[in-house]
């Protein structure tokens, strides 16, 4: 199956899922206050429905445009803009005539559902999988930077250790490529000395110039010889499978990050070079280096096992009780809101840039992975989930966020805005999201054609 094809599944399949829980966090609430809802449907039926079927007071179907859902309840000025209505007397089983209390519990619902089953996939994933992590603490030869000019950017360089975040002291290596692009301070130690520098306001910007670049941090990787090729220019020197470098020309060099300056700066030079056997002793090899700078050897990958085996860092895993999952997904979901909201912080500030990285529908669905993996698609769904009880609850008008700001509003004051003002705000806050909706497929479009 193609791998776009498997991702455009897995996105129609999370949205699907995400959007009807969503509607049903205010459809419930609805009924149980005893208030009509007259249309629930996934997709946007503007002029006709894939699908359609009246139960009881509601029509349930699926609509032709997939910009989200809805359900229509009686008496409130909605998408639907249904004004008409509004023009008649109050019924006691419209929305209107309900009090306030029950009125935000029902618009409150979707948000609410959707960072609940956030909440509930990261408790079902710790439980299931648990927590597999590198301490940064156990990370004892520093990170290689493999794009040297954003390295330069930020500040850092091959084999700091990065200590901390915004003070905040950094406690895996998985989490360090979020919490530099949410942090404003960076701490490393370098040779011995703890060092604070500003992370640049643009940084992200510089991230977002060429996306293939913004992995440049990497854990350090050894130089190891895999196989010596026949055509080798050193095919008789004495190089071995599962040799690893340990020092040329007397200057340590155990790190790719260490032997690829060494061999560039001696092209066409004989270099003495110090390795270690697979059976653990050490041999003095004379070897040419080419004028490339190469060696003619086949160099060895590792797996992170390997990595671990040779004491360059350590590799924990988490498992969780049932009982144990509660609070550990509890925590992940609250972590996930509030990284969240400090990326929505730097999207307001056009300073840093990120508003480029901005995307719409393409952008969600490139986060799935091209092969089918559901711990993947559940992960990818619960983060969709949370970005979704957030965009919701601000306070726009058109979104659920909009409606609760004039229900509290009038909670405190005692005063209920007109439906006019109502209407006009709803078509205000319907503009502010095309608008939003057309930047955000817009960038999605730029960066197909251009990048």
């Amino acid at each position: 199956m193609s791998p776009i094809l498997i991702k455009t599944i897995q996105f129609f399949l999370s949205l699907s899922i995400l959007i009807v829980l969503h509607e049903l966090g205010h459809f419930i609430p609805a009924k149980i206050f005893k208030t009509r809802v007259e249309k629930f449907y996934l997709f946007f039926d503007v002029k006709f429905s894939l699908f359609k079927k009246k139960i009881g007071e509601t029509v349930y179907g699926i609509g032709w445009l997939p910009l989200g859902g809805y359900v229509k309840i009686a008496g409130m000025i909605d998408e639907s803009m249904d004004t008409e209505q509004m023009k008649e007397e109050p019924k006691p089983w419209e929305f209107r005539s309900k009090p306030a209390w029950q009125r935000l519990i029902i618009m409150l619902g979707g948000v609410t559902v959707n960072f609940i089953l956030a909440v509930i996939i990261y408790i079902g994933m710790a439980y299931s999988y648990g927590d597999q992590y590198i301490p940064m603490e156990s990370v004892k030869d520093g990170v290689w930077v493999t794009e040297k000019e954003i390295g330069d950017k930020i500040g850092i360089q091959t084999g700091d250790k990065i200590i901390a975040v915004d003070g905040e002291e950094l406690k895996t290596f998985n989490s360090v490529y979020m919490e530099l692009i949410n942090g404003n301070t960076i701490t490393i130690e370098r040779n011995g000395e703890r060092i604070e520098k500003e992370i640049p306001v643009d940084f992200i910007s510089t991230l977002l110039e060429d996306e293939d670049k913004v992995r440049f941090l990497s854990l350090r990787a050894p130089f190891m010889v895999n196989k010596v090729p026949k055509k080798s220019h050193n095919k008789d020197v004495g190089f071995m499978p599962k040799d690893e470098f340990i020092s040329i020309n007397g200057t340590p060099a155990v790190f790719r990050d260490e032997v690829t300056p060494l061999l560039e700066s001696n092209k066409g030079k004989d270099i003495e070079i110090v390795v270690r056997r697979e059976n653990g002793a050490i041999e003095n090899i004379v070897a040419r280096v080419d004028e490339e700078g190469k060696l003619g050897l086949e160099i060895a990958g590792f797996t992170m096992e390997d990595m671990e085996n040779r004491g360059h860092f350590e590799i924990r895993t988490q498992e969780y009780s049932f009982l144990e999952a509660i609070p550990a997904g509890i925590d992940r979901g609250v972590t996930t809101l509030t990284s969240y909201v400090k990326q929505l912080k730097k999207i307001f500030n056009p300073q840093t840039g990120a508003y480029k990285g901005v995307g719409g529908f393409a952008a969600i669905g490139s986060m799935f992975p091209d092969t089918w993996d559901w711990t993947a698609f559940w992960s990818t769904t619960a983060l969709i989930s949370i970005i979704l009880a957030f965009m919701n609850i601000l306070p726009i008008p058109a979104l659920d966020g909009g409606h609760v700001v004039f229900l509290l509003y009038e909670m405190v004051t005692g005063r209920k805005p007109s439906d006019k003002f109502l209407e006009h705000a709803q078509m205000i806050g319907f503009f502010l999201l095309i608008a939003l909706l057309l930047f955000a497929n817009g960038n999605d479009l730029y960066k197909w054609l251009f990048k």
